[in-house]
């Protein structure tokens, strides 16, 4: 599809993932993004129960609507609720002000989009995902797919998809639905490469975009180092040894592991866009740094001749000499 840029801006972090973001970091991120050329902006009502959407729709609010790409996502309905405390079980810092109900049903994806509407300040949303429905899949397929196709039939939406963790459903709603994109995170990156057997052909095939979240795998192929996570989990020693050596690797060609680890993703005919979830400023002048960054042709070979690399996934064309 067209109108997404290659290098995106993810809205997890600025919902204060794990931590707290204030609201003048997140304002300088998102700007920092769009001064960088980002013009695909991504969140969900899951992130820090909306705040995320609410930040991103405040600093875009000086830009024409027509100039960048939203999307947020369906499948978690934000309900109120009465009790103190964080969300940190759900992995945010903020305050407990609601609960998340699974809700795939037609009705509860359209109360959802309503709610992200008014948090972002908009009038209508460009890709609408449904998210995450690992444990609800038949009723994702059987009511929240239909769903979404009548709101983009209406025209409230300009693209429908599926956003997840994992390749094999993905590849089934690509294979058995009429969806626009899918947004597929942690399992296209230099450790993981599920989504190559089967999500990404599958998508070609059937001219679906894909846009790849999680490229650094939730922080290991950002900084690998002992307390670094996997998956929003410690990193196991084996993932954690492989990443120390292609770091190393990068490193005496002269290049990042993050800038290896974003142009890998990026280079799939597939991929349309790479997200990147930053919490400053300078994390997105870092990301935008590094994706612009040539990565020299002797680190895949070295990549793919030491078995770090599958010798069959897509690298970026070599730099005319």
């Amino acid at each position: 599809m067209t109108g997404l840029s290659t290098l995106g801006f993810g809205g997890g972090a600025i919902g204060n993932l794990y931590t707290e973001v204030t609201e003048e970091q997140a304002y300088e991120a998102v700007t920092a993004a769009w001064q960088r050329g980002v013009r695909y902006f991504d969140s969900a009502p899951h992130y820090g129960l909306g705040l995320s959407e609410r930040r991103i729709g405040a600093a875009l609010r000086e830009h024409p609507r027509d100039r960048y790409t939203l999307s947020t996502k369906v499948g978690r309905r934000l309900e109120p609720a009465a009790g103190t405390g964080d969300d940190l079980a759900h992995g945010f810092a903020v305050p407990a002000t609601h609960r998340r109900v699974w809700d795939f049903t037609a009705d509860g994806v359209r109360r959802t989009l309503e709610g992200s509407l008014t948090r972002l300040g908009v009038d209508r949303v460009d890709i609408v995902y449904l998210h995450d429905p690992d444990d609800h899949a038949e009723e994702a397929l059987r009511d929240g797919y239909p769903a979404l196709e009548r709101l983009r039939a209406e025209g409230v939406v300009g693209a429908i998809g599926v956003g997840m963790n994992q390749s094999a459903l993905l590849t089934r709603f690509v294979r058995d639905t009429d969806i626009d994109v899918v947004l597929c995170a942690g399992r296209y990156t230099l450790l993981d490469q599920a989504a190559l057997t089967d999500l990404l052909p599958a998508a070609l095939a059937r001219g679906v975009s894909v846009v790849i979240g999680g490229p650094f795998n939730s922080g290991l192929l950002a900084d690998p180092r002992p307390t670094a996570t996997y998956d929003y989990a410690p990193a196991p020693a084996e993932l954690l040894d492989r990443a120390l050596r292609m770091r190393a690797l990068a490193e005496r060609h002269q290049v990042s592991l993050r800038a290896v680890a974003l142009a890998f993703c990026a280079a799939h005919p597939a991929v349309a866009s790479v997200l990147v979830g930053a919490r400053s400023a300078a994390e997105v002048h870092d990301c935008a740094d590094q994706f612009a960054t040539p990565v020299p042709a002797a680190v895949w070979q070295e990549l793919r001749t030491t078995g770090l690399l599958a010798p069959d996934a897509p690298v970026p064309a070599p730099e005319p000499s």
